[in-house]
């Protein structure tokens, strides 16, 4: 039998540390910055596992977050680095290579390119391996609910590859694997692969942002995307900043409550006192009634000065509130922004007036939820210049969550709020008379 030369000759932390580490472990976790060759050393693995497989009529999948991406990213490769495979055949309009069958009338294994833009070319498969992407720009059920039971009969693999952009489903996917001593889990930045030249990448240091490099070359899930609204590295300068009672005596109490919308979304309730963010207290499961008996013993507990409810699922728990006798205030998110000429809606500018305090010396819980959650929005601009803030329904199927707790913090910036404690203690000074 003549011998076949697969044209790829690894680099050399493929070569050393990646490939072992891939061939060892079935589920792994590949962080990379930009350049450094994921989509080649992942098509050469996959070629790999292949040629060596066993099972008949093997099948693995390259998946990037659209199809069309995945083509122009992956296609090219697979077809060259197959090429010297004699009797190796190409399908163009499925984008799969089918190698020579090692079983008597049995299909070949099958390499395929896959977008999960189209969840359903994906179902109804087995996989022998697959390769993840990008993968923080996949929707979350992709993987939980389609590929993974797609491996359990044949034992398969995942490798989710990517370069950090935010803490999202892939940072997730990134801790997992740390934490899992059956994976194997890797970053590479600029600084270790030296794949780059000094020069080029100082030549990006000058025309990029901080951020970027720290995500681009440095692999840093704590820079923000350009376009988040609150940044990561905010979040966590509120999640070490401790204010003391001194800094909060007099501020109003404000409490934010943000309704679920559907089964899988939480309740919340987010109390706040000037600069301090307490605990979030959240449910799930529970109807309109009970959520208001909730809000009435947290109003009953901490005596807020206000209680601003978002209006769009909240209805009846603002109304059940009001038939007990308390003053609540509803929030259109949709609804007309206070200052229209700079925000499209009251979403965007409660969150931009969240994003404020958190710069003027905000500080926050140890929650990661909030945490998590605040620094998912993007924002961009409309026609007239205003800032319009990233829909929930988009970051849930960006991000694989709804970020109901922020916006119950944000809904406690729905308005300025004077303190009652504040108003009392100013009557009473105004009614104590001194004759000497």
């Amino acid at each position: 039998m003549s011998k076949v030369v697969i044209p790829y000759t690894p680099r050399a932390l493929w070569k050393t540390e990646i490939h072992p580490g891939l061939e060892k472990a079935r589920f792994s976790v590949v962080v990379a910055h930009r350049r450094f060759g994921k989509t080649v050393g992942m098509i050469n693995h996959m070629l790999k596992q292949a040629i060596l497989c066993d099972n008949p009529s093997p099948q693995y999948a390259y998946i990037a977050p659209f199809r069309v991406q995945a083509k122009q990213i992956a296609w090219a490769y697979l077809k060259y680095y197959t090429s010297p495979i004699p009797g190796r055949l190409v399908n163009e309009s499925e984008l799969f290579v089918e190698l020579p069958s090692r079983h008597d009338n049995r299909q070949g294994a099958r390499i395929y390119i896959k977008g999960a833009d189209n969840p359903d070319s994906l179902r109804g498969s087995y996989w022998d391996g697959v390769v993840l992407d990008e993968y923080a720009q996949i929707k979350p059920e992709v993987w939980n609910e389609i590929i993974r039971p797609a491996l359990a009969d044949r034992s398969g693999w995942a490798t989710f590859i990517g370069t950090p952009k935010g803490q999202n489903a892939f940072y997730e996917m990134y801790q997992r694997g740390l934490q899992d001593p059956a994976w194997y889990t890797c970053r590479f930045t600029v600084a270790d692969s030296g794949i780059l030249p000094e020069e080029e990448i100082e030549e990006m240091k000058r025309d990029m942002s901080d951020d970027a490099i720290r995500q681009e070359l440095y692999c840093d899930f704590t820079a923000s995307a350009f376009n988040v609204l609150i940044s990561i590295d905010l979040v966590a300068q509120a999640r070490a900043r401790r204010v003391v009672e001194e800094d909060i005596t007099g501020a109003p109490v404000v409490l934010g409550v943000d309704v679920a919308r559907y089964g899988a979304d939480s309740s919340c309730i987010v109390r706040r006192r000037g600069l301090c963010m307490y605990e979030p207290v959240l449910f799930s499961g529970v109807d309109n009634m009970k959520l208001a008996e909730i809000v009435a013993r947290e109003i009953e507990t901490h005596k807020p000065d206000a209680v601003f409810i978002d209006a769009g699922r909240g209805e009846g728990v603002i109304d059940r509130l009001r038939q007990l006798g308390y003053t609540v205030i509803e929030v259109p998110f949709g609804g007309k922004a206070v200052r229209d000429d700079k925000y499209v809606n009251r979403r965007a500018e409660m969150w931009d007036e969240m994003r404020a305090w958190l710069q003027r010396g905000g500080s926050l819980p140890e929650h990661e939820r909030l945490q998590a959650e605040l620094s998912i929005p993007e924002y961009g601009y409309d026609a007239k210049g205003r800032i319009l803030l990233e829909k929930k329904d988009r970051i849930k199927e960006r991000s694989g969550r709804s970020p109901d707790v922020a916006d119950a913090a944000a809904l406690t910036f729905a308005a300025p709020v004077a303190s009652r404690l504040a108003a009392v203690r100013k009557t009473r000074a105004n009614t104590q008379y001194s004759f000497f």
